[in-house]
């Protein structure tokens, strides 16, 4: 068994044990699921194209930064001008937590994609109940049906879609028709190695309708020019920031020099 299927197991656990704590009622009741969202799609297309995330470890890396405030680096996010702040949610295995992405709501104005493990329409509420303006679906744990009803239901909530793929058969089996960004994570999630070349040879494969976005790996000026020349408007770019000391500092730095 990998790293993923034990997510997974724990995370139908996890969401099993919200609802009875949670009911889909009770989110709907947040002051935040009422709230104009912000277009992450929009956003990155207009904008810098950084998705800027805040994690504090991973399964690969371990801890990576467990002392930075999500106030303090989100607040570094936006200042530098990037397009969206992805918030990992994950409690067991990212360190992360929902109040993570509370606090990075009442402090920013622009789009925060809720980075989580999404196998249940549960959360998709959840995502907007807790102050998200965008969900990310994750194709390789995801059934056809699956991808179009939780898309589907994103859209109504108002929130934007990012589906991730690895390779040409998730992408091949996926229905996009509620999907506003396409990533492509550079990163075997199975075995945790890392190649841009993933990117390049995907992109040809995305609709020109959809937004293309290149996750993992991205750590230069050079990396996200050469993404460029092969169609990519979106650049999700985490432990870059997060393994140094002040991760929004490093990156009004690093938006400097694109």
């Amino acid at each position: 068994m990998n790293i993923l299927d034990k997510i997974i197991i724990d995370k139908r656990i996890e969401i099993q044990v919200k609802k009875e704590s949670l009911p889909i009622d009770f989110l709907m009741n947040s002051p935040l699921f009422i709230r104009k969202t912000y277009s992450l799609s929009d956003s990155v297309k207009n904008g810098s194209g950084i998705i800027a995330e805040f994690k504090r470890r991973s399964p690969s890396k371990q801890v990576i930064n467990q002392s930075s405030s999500v106030i303090d680096v989100v607040k570094g996010y936006e200042k530098a001008g990037v397009s969206g702040i992805s918030v990992l949610g994950d409690v067991k295995y990212f360190g992360g937590a929902l109040e993570d992405l509370i606090q990075a709501r009442n402090f920013v104005k622009i789009p925060i994609l809720r980075k989580e493990f999404i196998i249940d329409v549960y959360q998709v509420f959840e995502a907007k109940a807790f102050g998200a303006d965008a969900i990310l679906l994750i194709a390789s744990i995801l059934t056809v049906d699956e991808i179009i009803a939780f898309s589907k239901q994103a859209k109504e909530l108002g929130l934007d879609v990012l589906l991730e793929i690895h390779n040409e058969e998730e992408l091949t089996k996926s229905n996009l028709t509620y999907v506003d960004l396409v990533g492509i994570n550079n990163r075997n999630l199975k075995t945790f190695k890392v190649s841009l070349e993933v990117s390049k040879t995907l992109s040809k494969l995305i609709p020109d309708n959809k937004i293309k976005v290149s996750e993992s790996g991205i750590s230069s000026v050079k990396a996200i020019n050469e993404l460029k020349d092969y169609g990519f408007e979106g650049f999700l770019i985490g432990e870059n920031f997060m393994k140094t000391d002040d991760p929004g500092k490093a990156a009004i730095e690093f938006l400097k020099k694109l």
